[in-house]
C-alpha cells in the first residue's frame, strides 16, 4: 500500500510529515502538520547561549515539584535555569534574605 499525501489526499507521500511534494512545499500547508520524525526537536529545546538570570530567585528546595516547575518556567522564559541565590537544601535561610533585600531595594 502505497501512503498518500495527509493534506491533498492524492499524491503518494514523497516528502516529510506524510506530505507530497506540492503540499510541502505550498505555504502554511507544512505548518499545519506536526513532524513525524523521531529525532524532531520537541518542547522548550535546548537553549544554547548566555541567559540573563531569572529575576528573583526561589525557596523552593531542589528536587521538588514546586522547584521542577520553576525550572521549567525558566526555560519557557529562555532564562538561566539556576539564579545564585536559589535555595540549595530546605529551609535555606540565605534565600529568604536574599528575597527580602530584593524587595526592600525595589520599595524604595
Amino acid at each position: 500500500m502505497i501512503p498518500v499525501c495527509r493534506h491533498c489526499s492524492k499524491a503518494k507521500v514523497n516528502r516529510p510529515r506524510g506530505l507530497c511534494w506540492s503540499c510541502y512545499y505550498a505555504p502554511g500547508v507544512k505548518d499545519q502538520y506536526p513532524s513525524t520524525s523521531k529525532y524532531a526537536r520537541r518542547g522548550e529545546g535546548n537553549f544554547n547561549g548566555n541567559a540573563p538570570n531569572a529575576p528573583e530567585p526561589t525557596m523552593a528546595a531542589p528536587g521538588t515539584p514546586e522547584k521542577m516547575a520553576v525550572l521549567e518556567l525558566r526555560a519557557k522564559m529562555k532564562q538561566a535555569l539556576w539564579h545564585p541565590l536559589d535555595a540549595r537544601f530546605p529551609n535555606d535561610p540565605r534565600t529568604a534574605a536574599a528575597l527580602n533585600q530584593m524587595r526592600l531595594a525595589l520599595a524604595s
